[in-house]
């Protein structure tokens, strides 16, 4: 059993004010409770630091409430031991919900040791998660904007998407150009195609023939626009996050070799999860923390559903990604894994399995400092060779054949 905290704080935070309940342990057994309320400016979480160090308070406990318990953390992470504290497992029993009792439920829970801290990274860390995360709303805006473009070419009866794979590239982007211009013919336009795009002339010239407006041209010039000024920001925060990964260059290489995980990715995984992987006590709690794992749901002795807990959606989103990534390459486990657990439970939850092995081997790589070695495509065959022996030996006997097996013995 952890040590009873003598003097701690319980902190219910708002957007404009926060309520603190300073504990102070007497000789005597009793407790003193004070409560304050201080306003969240600057100057004011200034003056609640100053009360805490004068009261010798060593931890407080915050409940972590959108992005305003973020003030407070700066402010006093350098004084005391700050908790953040999931809300979800500090909620009171309803029909007490005020901001004072709220304030003295989380201090009273702090003081038996009942609150468990929520990773929080370092600076550094923190910073880089902050670009990572704009690159992939950037990138989001980028393709939202892509499909603006798409539905104006279909309501002006352009059909080039039906064509060209990528309306986008050096041969979509020119004739878009000559379409904004307005004075080439669809002949013209097609010709305009470049590489194994020219071998599809004929049905450009036919995609290419619409109504084209005005009204159109103007929506899909201010698109392009826009476009070229998201890509410029994207260039922009790329070269910001190379030099905020300098310190990490070593971990993002080892990352890069797991099957599917890309050097973008690789950033993602490291501004998520940090490159420290001793404040996680082992892979099970990681991967329960970044919500890929199969939830706990038994009752009665029967098990019921396991679906996936909530966690770092944004970890989530990219481990996914590269599950799919590694399910399109060649002769690797993942692939392997991917194609096993699809067949029997679908696409969506193969895709959800292999990310959480990504992270596992992320965990370990990063834990160990050693690159990721694959175990190749038939590992799970040769794990399992009398089984996979047994199941086609009986298939081919169900067509009516007779199977003698004979072992081969390899030679060097």
């Amino acid at each position: 059993m952890e040590a009873i905290l003598e003097r701690c704080c319980g902190i219910d935070v708002h957007k404009s004010k926060l309520t603190a309940c300073l504990l102070v342990g007497k000789p005597n057994g009793k407790v003193e409770k004070t409560i304050k309320t201080f306003s969240t400016m600057t100057s004011d979480l200034g003056a609640f630091k100053d009360w805490l160090e004068a009261e010798g308070c060593t931890h407080a406990a915050i409940e972590s409430t959108g992005v305003y318990w973020k003030p407070v953390f700066n402010i006093l992470e350098h004084s005391l031991t700050v908790i953040l504290a999931n809300a979800r497992e500090i909620k009171n029993v309803p029909g007490r919900k005020t901001d004072v009792k709220d304030c003295e439920w989380i201090a009273d829970l702090l003081r038996f040791g009942l609150i468990r801290a929520s990773f929080i990274p370092p600076k550094p860390i923190r910073e880089l998660r902050d670009l990572t995360r704009y690159r992939v709303k950037l990138t989001q805006e980028m393709n939202s904007e892509k499909n603006r473009v798409q539905k104006v070419l279909e309501d002006a009866n352009i059909k080039l998407s039906s064509v060209a794979t990528d309306i986008f590239g050096a041969s979509g982007r020119e004739m878009l150009s000559a379409l904004l211009e307005g004075e080439s013919t669809p002949e013209e336009m097609a010709k305009l195609a470049k590489g194994k795009l020219r071998k599809k002339i004929p049905a450009l010239v036919e995609a290419l023939r619409g109504n084209v407006s005005e009204h159109h041209r103007c929506l899909i010039e201010m698109s392009l626009q826009h476009l070229e000024y998201l890509v410029e920001l994207i260039s922009r925060l790329d070269e910001r996050i190379d030099k905020a990964m300098e310190p990490y260059r070593e971990e993002r290489e080892l990352l890069i070799s797991i099957t599917g995980v890309q050097k973008r990715s690789a950033e993602c995984i490291i501004a998520e999860i940090g490159a420290d992987m001793n404040q996680f006590p082992s892979e099970g709690h990681i991967s329960s923390w970044a919500g890929v794992c199969p939830g706990n749901n038994e009752s009665a002795g029967k098990r019921k559903g396991g679906k996936t807990t909530k966690g770092d959606t944004w970890l989530k989103s990219t481990l996914v990604q590269a599950a799919h990534a590694a399910s399109r390459t060649k002769n690797t486990y993942l692939k392997d894994k991917y194609h096993r657990i699809a067949g029997r439970r679908g696409k969506k939850r193969a895709a959800v399995a292999i990310a959480h092995k990504i992270l596992i081997f992320a965990y370990h790589v990063l834990l160990r400092k050693v690159p990721y070695h694959d175990l190749g495509a038939d590992y799970l065959d040769r794990l399992n060779k009398n089984v996979v022996e047994k199941k086609l030996v009986k298939r081919l006997e169900a067509l009516g054949n007779k199977v003698t097996i004979e072992s081969v013995l390899q030679t060097a």
